[in-house]
Order: structure tokens, then sequence, then C-alpha cells
């Protein structure tokens, strides 16, 4: 009887070992996966921000933009009797008005970028920000906030150029007149237009994370922030309103 026995121990040594093993494996296999889920991802370019990246705290004689992430502090200093009438922020991006000019900063700014009233400029109503763009319209120009390079442009609103529209979402930035679409990107420096055509009516204007899209009675105008590029189609009988 133990004769018959015999045969059968060396598979027995050499199953269980490999139920160990198989065992340890999978016990390992589980734990890495649990690590792995747990692991933050990190947002891709483009992805919406949910949570704002910079603060502004404003001092009896000075402005403090304050990162959250990577440390850092820009200051900026307000001029004798200069009063602060609003601040926003959005994303990585802020802005404030006062009394006397507009200041804006990023968290890729080196510094506060400000740009003074004009004189036939008076106080604007508080700026679209984005996340990382904004802009505001003032009596003779559109002044944007590039949140990429961290700078203000312009583009100049003629006399009798009348502002219909404006929006903002994540990367795009945008402003229709009676004679052309503006759109900003912080890929992109500086405004980008396309002009509106004698007899164009505008319809309405869309904005995603990095496109805009304005809808004329003739057309469809795509703006794409990766590019800073104006894209066309021409509406058929059938779309149109």
């Amino acid at each position: 009887m133990k004769a018959s026995l015999d045969p059968l121990m060396p598979i027995r040594t050499v199953v269980l070992p490999a139920v160990r093993r198989s065992r340890a494996a999978l016990v390992l296999f589980l734990l890495a996966a649990s690590l792995a889920i747990a692991v933050p991802v990190r947002a891709q370019p483009g992805a919406v921000q949910l949570e704002d990246d910079l603060e502004i705290v404003v001092l009896p004689q000075r402005l403090l933009g304050i990162g959250s992430h990577g440390g850092g502090q820009r200051e900026v200093a307000l001029e004798i009797g200069e009063q602060v009438l609003w601040q926003g922020v959005r994303g990585s991006v802020g802005m404030v008005l006062t009394d006397r000019r507009v200041l804006a900063l990023s968290t890729a700014s080196g510094s506060w970028q400000s740009e003074r009233y004009r004189r036939t400029e008076t106080v604007p109503d508080p700026p679209l920000l984005g996340g990382r763009v904004g802009i505001l319209v003032l009596r003779t120009r559109f002044l944007g906030f590039d949140g990429g390079s961290g700078n203000l442009v312009e583009s100049s609103i003629g006399p009798s150029e009348k502002v219909l529209d404006w929006g903002v979402s994540q990367n795009v930035a945008i402003a229709v007149t009676d004679r052309r679409v503006v759109g900003l990107s912080p890929f992109r420096g500086g405004f980008f237009q396309t002009s509106v055509s004698p007899g164009e009516r505008y319809q309405g204007l869309t904005t995603v994370a990095n496109s805009a899209t304005v809808t004329t009675s003739r057309r469809l105008l795509i703006f794409r922030a990766p590019s800073g590029t104006w894209e066309e189609r021409n509406l058929d009988l059938r779309d149109r309103r």
C-alpha cells in the first residue's frame, strides 16, 4: 500500500507550490491594479478646469496674485487714490477693473499686465473669463487677455461699427460685430478675424472648450483655438432661417 502511494508524492510536492505561486501572483496583480486606480490622471490639454488655479487678493495699496500650483506670488502697486471696482478669476486667469485701468494676470504670467482707459473710454462692464482667456468691450476696442502668454491684446472698433455679441469658453474668446468676428486663443497670440458680408445677418454664437461657431444667415464661421484660424461653411436654402 505504501508503494502505491509513493509515485503520487512527487506530483503533490509539485502541485502545491504551483498553487501557492498562482495565488501570490493573483494577490500581486490585484494590489498593482488597486494602486493604478488610485493614481490621479493628469488632465489632458483642453480639458475643462473644475477649480480656479489663481487667487487675487486686494490689499489697501496693492494687488496680490497667488497661484495654487507651484507656488509664487505676483504683486502690483495701486496708484494713490486708485479704486478697485471689480475683480474676477476663472481657471488660470484673473482680471481687475479699477477706476483708471484694466489689470490682468495668469498663472503663466511673469508679472501683472495693465492697460489704461483712453480719454474717451469709461469703466466697462465686467469682462468675460474662460479658463485661459478673457475679453471685455471698451468704447473703441476689444481688450483680450491671452492666458497662455500672459499678455493683454486689443482690436480696434470702428466709429460706426456695432458690437452684437461676445462670449468665452475654456480656450476661446469671441466678439461679433456687424462687420466682422474676432477670435482669441491662448495658443496663438493676438486676435484673429474674418469679415461679415453686407446684408449677412448674425444669428447666434456657440462656444465649446477649443472652438466656437458663429451662425449667420448665410454661413457657419468656425474658430479653432489650437490653430487660431477661421473656417467657413456656406448654408444652403434648407439650412437658412
